[in-house]
C-alpha cells in the first residue's frame, strides 16, 4: 500500500543547511526487510530490533551525534512508519531527521536516487544495520584530499571473521568489489558499512529502478578509477544474521 503521510511532502523537508556545524550530512540506509532475521523482523524493521532495551538504530544515531553529525536523512521502506514514529524529527535525540520513503523498494541505489533532492553535495552513507565507531572527521578530510567521487571504510579482516569483498591497490584505490560471490579469489578486505560520496554519483542511477548501490554503482566508480578505500582497524558490528546480532548485543 502506498505511503500517504502528507507531512513527508511539506516544504520543511528541505531544511538541510550547508552552513550547519555538522562535519557532514549522514544518509542512513534503513529500508531492509531483514529476511535472514525472521521471525524477529516479521513485524518490525531490521534497524528497530531491540538491543538491550533500545532499537539498534538508536545506537547508530547516538554514535553519529557524538561524532558531531546531527543532520540525518533516513532512507526507509519496509515498516518505515515505525521508525518515524519512534524517532520523529530527531529533536529529542539532538538530531535533525528527514525521511525519504521508497514504495515499492528500490534497492540501496534506487533509495538514494529517490532522496536526491534532500542530499547535500557531499554526504556520509551509512548502513543502518552497522555500528562503526571511529573518527569520521578523518574520513571526511581524506575524502577532500583525494578529491574523488567515493571513499569507503575498509576493514583489514585479519581474523577472517567476515567474508572479504574488496581488493585495494597500493594507492588504496578500490580495484575490485564483489559481495555477491563469497568465493571470488583475491579479495582481502571487507566493506565496513560507511563511506563518503559526492552527490554527482547519483547521475549513474536511473530513476524509479531497483539498483544496488554497492554491486552496481561501486563497480561503475571502480571503472572510472574514482572509488578509494579508507582502511580502519576499529571493529564494526552488524546485525545482518543471528550470530552477529547476538554478538552485537554482548558488545553494546
Amino acid at each position: 500500500m502506498k505511503n500517504s503521510n502528507p507531512k513527508r511532502d511539506r516544504p520543511y523537508l528541505f531544511h538541510i543547511r550547508e552552513g550547519s556545524n555538522d562535519i557532514i550530512q549522514a544518509v542512513i540506509l534503513a529500508g531492509g526487510k531483514g529476511m535472514r532475521l525472521r521471525p524477529l523482523t516479521c513485524e518490525i524493521p531490521k534497524v528497530m530490533i531491540d538491543i538491550n532495551g533500545r532499537p539498534f538504530l538508536q545506537y547508530v544515531l547516538e554514535l553519529l551525534h557524538k561524532k558531531g553529525i546531527s543532520n540525518i536523512v533516513l532512507l526507509v521502506s519496509y515498516l518505515g512508519e515505525q521508525i518515524e514514529k519512534y524517532f520523529g524529527d530527531g529533536k529529542k535525540f539532538g538530531l535533525d531527521i528527514t525521511y525519504s520513503y521508497e514504495d515499492p523498494p528500490l534497492g540501496t541505489g534506487g533509495a538514494l536516487k529517490k532522496a536526491e533532492r534532500l542530499l547535500l553535495p557531499e554526504f556520509l552513507l551509512v548502513n543502518g544495520d552497522t555500528y562503526l565507531d571511529f573518527d569520521y572527521k578523518s574520513l571526511k578530510n581524506r575524502f577532500r584530499d583525494l578529491d574523488c567521487k567515493g571513499l569507503i571504510c575498509v576493514h583489514a579482516n585479519k581474523d577472517r571473521k567476515t567474508v572479504p569483498n574488496i581488493l585495494l591497490g597500493e594507492d588504496k584505490r578500490v580495484i575490485r568489489y564483489d559481495n555477491t560471490n563469497p568465493c571470488v579469489a583475491g579479495l582481502i578486505e571487507v566493506d565496513a558499512g560507511a563511506g563518503i560520496f559526492r552527490k554527482e554519483v547519483l547521475n549513474l542511477i536511473p530513476e524509479n529502478v531497483s539498483v544496488s548501490f554497492e554491486n552496481e554503482i561501486y563497480n561503475k566508480l571502480i571503472q572510472e578509477m574514482e572509488l578509494y578505500g579508507f582502511p580502519i582497524e576499529n571493529e564494526f558490528l552488524d546485525i545482518g544474521v543471528f550470530q552477529r546480532l547476538n554478538y552485537a548485543r554482548k558488545i553494546l
